[in-house]
C-alpha cells in the first residue's frame, strides 16, 4: 500500500491519555500526511495525572488540556466515543454509540481499571485525591489521627504514589508538631525495588529520616476497620486509617486477545498485539508489569514506528527496550530517579536531586513532554 494525502494510511487509537497522545505525535513527526488519525475516547480532556497527589497538601491541582485542541495542533480527528468491541476481521471498531471505525491500523490505549483491593480501606483514586485525603490530612494536623498506614496490595499498580503521600503526609505532621506514626505496606522486596539497588538504598533512607516504618515483601488483608493482618507471619498492626493504592486489571476490550492473569493485552516486543494483524497496543492496559506513564510513552513511540513504516514512511522500527524515568515529591525538594528494566528489577540504578531528562516532568514522554511544555509556556500555566 502507498498511502496518499488522497488516500491516506487509516489510524484508530482508541484512548486518550499519554499512551494515546504520544503517539499520535509520534505518527505526526514520523509519518506526516501518509497517515489520516482519530482518536476515539470518551473524556473530553487529558488530565496530568501524577500530580493530582500534591492537591491534599494545598498545592494547585493537576492540569487539564482540552482535547479538542490538542486535535487541533497535532493534526487528528477527535472522537467523542468509547470502544465497545472490535472486529478484526474486517478491521472495524465498534463504539459504545453505534459507530464503526475502519482503520488500516489499530492502538489500543485505553488504560487499565482501577477495583478495591482491601475491603476496610480508604481506596485512593487519583481523580479525587483531595476530597478523600484533604480531612484526613486536617485530622493529622489537629492531632485526631494517630497511626496510619500506606498500602500497595499484592496485585501492585505503579506504586509512586503511596511513596509520595507518605512522606507529604509524614513531612506535615511533622510541620504541625502532630504526634503521628505511619507505615508503609509494600509486597517490593524493597522500596520502589523497580529502580534497582541505589534507588531503593537512598528512598529506605529517606523514608527512615522521616519516621516511615516500612514493611517489604508483605501481602496485606483488613479483616475489619483499623487491623491490617500482614503475611506471611500473619502480624497484626492496629492503625487508625487504612489508605491503599487499588489493584489494576485490564479493560473490557470485546474481540481482543486477553492474557492470564488480570485481563491484561498481551503484547509482542514490538508492542504488537499476539494473535492480531495490524493491531497494537501501549500503556497501562497491556500485560507490561510495570504501569507508569514513562513506559507507556515509550511503548507508544514503539508502536508509532511500526505503525509509521507500515504507512511508508521512511523509519527504522526498533522493539522495546523499556528505560524508566520517575519524579519522587514531597514537601522538600523532588528527586528524580531513573533505571533501566531488566528482569523486573532496574539495573544501572541512579538518583539524584537534578534531572537527567528534559523537559524535567513527571512524565518523561519524547514527544508529549515538550508539547505540553511548549502549551504551558504560551498560556503561562505553571505546574
Amino acid at each position: 500500500m502507498n498511502p496518499t494525502t488522497e488516500n491516506p494510511f487509516r489510524v484508530v487509537i482508541a484512548g486518550g491519555g499519554v499512551a494515546a497522545l504520544e503517539a499520535a505525535l509520534a505518527l505526526r513527526e514520523l509519518a506526516g500526511d501518509r497517515v489520516a488519525t482519530t482518536m476515539l475516547c470518551p473524556q473530553a480532556e487529558f488530565v496530568y495525572r501524577p500530580m493530582h497527589v500534591r492537591e491534599p497538601f494545598a498545592y494547585s491541582g493537576a492540569k487539564q488540556y482540552p482535547l479538542d485542541e490538542i486535535a487541533r495542533d497535532v493534526g487528528f480527528e477527535l472522537k467523542q466515543d468509547a470502544f465497545k468491541w472490535l472486529d478484526p476481521d474486517n478491521r472495524t471498531v465498534h463504539t459504545a454509540n453505534g459507530d464503526e471505525l475502519e482503520y488500516d491500523a489499530l492502538l489500543l490505549a485505553m488504560g487499565a481499571v482501577q477495583r478495591p483491593a482491601l475491603t476496610h480501606a480508604d481506596t485512593l483514586d487519583d481523580s479525587r485525591l483531595d476530597e478523600q485525603l484533604h480531612g484526613i490530612i486536617q485530622d493529622v494536623e489537629g492531632g485526631y489521627v494517630h497511626k496510619l498506614a500506606f498500602v500497595a496490595p499484592s496485585r501492585m499498580p505503579w506504586p509512586l504514589p503511596i511513596y509520595e503521600l507518605a512522606l507529604m503526609t509524614a513531612q506535615r505532621a511533622y510541620d504541625t508538631s502532630a504526634e503521628t506514626s505511619i507505615t508503609l505496606v509494600t509486597p517490593e522486596d524493597a522500596p520502589l525495588a523497580v529502580f534497582g539497588d541505589k534507588v531503593s538504598n537512598e528512598v529506605a533512607r529517606l523514608l527512615e529520616q522521616n519516621g516511615i516504618l516500612t514493611i517489604t515483601a508483605a501481602h496485606c488483608e483488613t479483616p475489619a476497620p483499623g487491623e491490617l493482618t500482614l503475611h506471611p507471619g500473619a502480624r497484626t498492626l492496629m492503625v487508625d486509617r487504612v489508605l491503599a493504592l487499588p489493584e489494576l486489571f485490564g479493560p473490557s476490550t470485546p474481540g481482543v486477545p486477553k492474557g492470564s492473569t488480570g485481563g491484561f493485552i498481551p503484547i509482542d516486543p514490538h508492542c504488537k498485539v499476539r494473535g492480531l494483524e495490524q493491531v497494537w497496543a501501549a500503556g497501562d492496559a497491556t500485560d507490561f508489569a510495570v504501569k507508569m506513564g514513562g513506559i507507556a510513552a515509550q511503548q507508544a513511540d514503539t508502536a508509532a514506528r511500526e505503525i509509521a513504516a507500515l504507512a511508508g514512511a521512511p523509519v527504522e522500527r526498533a522493539p522495546f527496550h523499556p528505560v524508566i524515568r520517575g519524579m519522587l515529591l514531597s514537601l522538600d525538594k523532588p528527586k528524580y530517579m531513573s533505571a533501566q528494566i531488566t528482569g523486573g528489577h532496574g539495573s544501572t540504578s541512579e538518583i539524584s536531586d537534578t534531572p537527567s531528562w528534559s523537559p524535567a516532568g513527571k512524565i518523561d514522554a519524547r514527544y508529549l513532554a515538550p508539547y505540553l511544555e511548549q502549551r504551558d509556556s504560551v498560556t503561562g500555566r505553571t505546574a
